[in-house]
């Protein structure tokens, strides 16, 4: 049996600032979960973590709730 080693490993994503803002928008609306989510933005799961909840922080919902 000869394998690649190239294709049993992933590639490398680097983290930019547009990866982060997909990847928290699609947390946000539930699109994406959050071990997707990381491996989108090359992130461990923990720092994504982290990055969403800063993001919950700092943007304020767009929806409303509907009364009682």
């Amino acid at each position: 049996m000869n394998f690649d080693k190239n294709n049993l490993l992933e590639p490398i994503v680097k983290t930019t600032p547009k990866n982060v803002q997909e990847a928290n928008e699609a947390l946000f609306r539930a699109t994406m979960n959050l071990p997707k989510a990381a491996k989108h933005c090359g992130m461990t799961q923990k720092e994504m973590k982290l990055t969403f909840w800063e993001f919950l922080k700092y943007n304020e919902p767009d929806y409303e709730l509907p009364s009682p």
